[in-house]
């Protein structure tokens, strides 16, 4: 069950799996989905992680994609967790990844892990503007009408700690998407200064629920 909200003039929808749906506009966006983060590490600091990472993300995003029908996806940056995990796909997530973007306007924003994997298809953007509405990777403290990622918000409901979305008259700051993301808690300074005074945070799970932002 997702969460409606408006920004500005719209009405977006926040989904249970992270994704925001913009249903006006046939438009679906994710952020943070850190494509080859176990193959990431196991590259750089040797840390294994069990390499279902990207399978298990590209099967959130499918049916994400199947329920939605978008016309448009807009990925919000750090898609990749770099550019070596992009170039080194398996062939199977390749292909699936291709399936997915077939018949569609594919938006690579630019994120600080990747500055968007300009060998795949698709369009690539440091920002979109669409209607009222802009798209970018970080959130611009001086901006309005705004949708972004980069921060992976996360709340805690009853002692278990969900990742969210973070909402206002202004913005909305995306929870990552990616399996093997980590989180950062709402409660940070980063966040409090970015978020106004009667901010949701829309925790992920089984439904989107919306909570007053804790801080």
């Amino acid at each position: 069950m997702h969460h409606a909200l408006t920004l500005g003039p719209e009405t977006l929808h926040a989904l249970p799996s992270g994704a925001l749906s913009w249903p006006a506009r046939r438009l679906l966006t994710v952020s943070d989905l850190h494509l080859g983060k176990s193959a990431r590490l196991a590259r750089r600091a040797g840390a294994l992680l069990p390499p279902y990472d990207t399978r298990a993300t590209l099967a959130r995003l499918d049916a994400d994609i199947e329920a939605a029908r978008p016309a448009t996806v807009v990925c919000l940056g750090d898609s990749f967790d770099d550019l070596a995990a992009a170039d080194s796909l398996d062939e199977a997530d390749a292909l699936w990844l291709s399936r997915l973007m077939a018949g569609r306007d594919w938006v690579w924003m630019m994120g600080n892990h990747d500055p968007g994997p300009v060998a795949i298809g698709g369009s690539h953007r440091a920002e979109l503007t669409l209607g009222a509405l802009t798209f970018r990777h970080i959130a611009d403290p001086g901006q309005c009408l705004e949708i972004s990622g980069h921060y992976h918000p996360k709340a805690q409901l009853a002692g278990t700690s969900h990742p969210c979305f973070l909402a206002d008259t202004a913005r909305i700051i995306l929870p990552a998407y990616g399996a093997y993301t980590g989180g950062l808690r709402c409660t940070d300074p980063a966040l409090t200064a970015l978020m106004q005074p009667g901010a949701l945070a829309i925790l992920t799970g089984r439904k989107a629920l919306a909570i007053p932002m804790p801080r």
